[in-house]
């Protein structure tokens, strides 16, 4: 492998977390909910993950762990914010704060012990193509199943039935409601998927990414998916360019550590998330065409009028 695959296969698996955390909760937010919950998601899908790989001796079965983590995680979400009417915002926060706190006491005693990783699933043919075959057909399921949830993420809200109702849902939930439309119904099931994509994206990291436990090993990457949302304009192939982009950032600050520059390291680190911060500036001196693309009933409970 020369050194151009080897930087491109670490750009990738450094932005398949995020694409997947991105992906799940932009389906959420079509819905018209907005979910903070996604860190808390995630490091709960990381440790249940590794947990899951050391107690059987299987990846794979961590992985499932982790996914089933997250989704568990987004049902609590939707039962007090969809069943219980609570604010959507302070409940994802508080979501996120336990999910920190719980993954450390679980992960206690998993500290420094060697992760199990999941292995790469060549696809026959395919991953034999010169310099493309290794980078894209070369990879785990993990990264393999991003890849698809943009694609069927895509084709389900431009091409589907039920992804129109999702959007019109996402547009007016009352109006919706008013043609039959079960609200409360889709709202669980887009949390739901929201949940389960974040479970994976922390899988991710700790079977996949650094096979290892480490307590808040996330840092941060819930909130940057969140940014990705706002910065894709609720489109799933513009969470796919942008999750690539913010994982290029996030390994270009680790090869100038390695190069010595002459900068702080702490700032170096820091890049990732000032490249957030810098997105959401733009953002934000675009906010007509920011106001046109986004849900109308983004983070308003739904109440069934009887």
């Amino acid at each position: 492998m020369d050194m151009t695959q080897a930087i491109i296969l670490t750009i990738m698996t450094a932005a398949t977390p995020l694409l997947l955390a991105a992906i799940g909760e932009l389906v959420v937010e079509r819905s018209g909910v907005l979910n903070l919950g996604v860190e808390g998601m995630m490091v709960m899908g990381a440790v249940c993950a590794f947990a899951i790989a050391q107690l059987t001796g299987s990846a794979g079965l961590g992985a499932i762990g982790g996914m089933l983590a997250g989704l568990l995680f987004s049902l609590l979400f939707g039962f007090l914010t969809l069943t219980l009417v609570a604010n959507q915002v302070a409940t994802g926060l508080a979501l996120t704060i336990l999910g920190l706190g719980l993954s450390g006491m679980i992960g206690e005693a998993f500290i420094g012990l060697p992760g199990l990783k999941l292995v790469a699933v060549p696809l026959p043919l395919l991953s034999d193509i010169p310099f493309l075959g290794r980078i894209l057909f070369n990879q785990d399921p993990i990264f393999y199943t991003s890849i698809l949830a943009v694609i069927g993420v895509n084709w389900f809200l431009f091409k589907s039935r039920a992804g129109l109702r999702l959007r019109a849902i996402g547009d007016s939930h009352t109006s919706a409601h008013a043609l039959g439309v079960k609200v409360v119904r889709t709202r669980y099931l887009a949390v739901m998927f929201g949940g389960a994509c974040a479970g994976l994206a922390g899988a991710h990291l700790s079977i996949v990414y650094t096979p290892q436990w480490v307590e808040n090993m996330t840092a941060g990457r819930g909130w940057i998916a969140l940014a990705l949302v706002v910065f894709a304009s609720w489109r799933p192939t513009r969470v796919l360019a942008g999750a690539y982009l913010f994982g290029a950032v996030s390994i270009g600050q680790l090869h100038a550590q390695a190069l010595g520059l002459g900068i702080p390291s702490q700032l170096l680190s820091a890049l990732p998330y000032l490249a957030t911060i810098a997105v959401l500036v733009v953002i934000s001196l675009n906010r007509r065409m920011t106001l046109i693309n986004t849900p109308a009933s983004l983070g308003k409970s739904f109440v069934p009028e009887r």
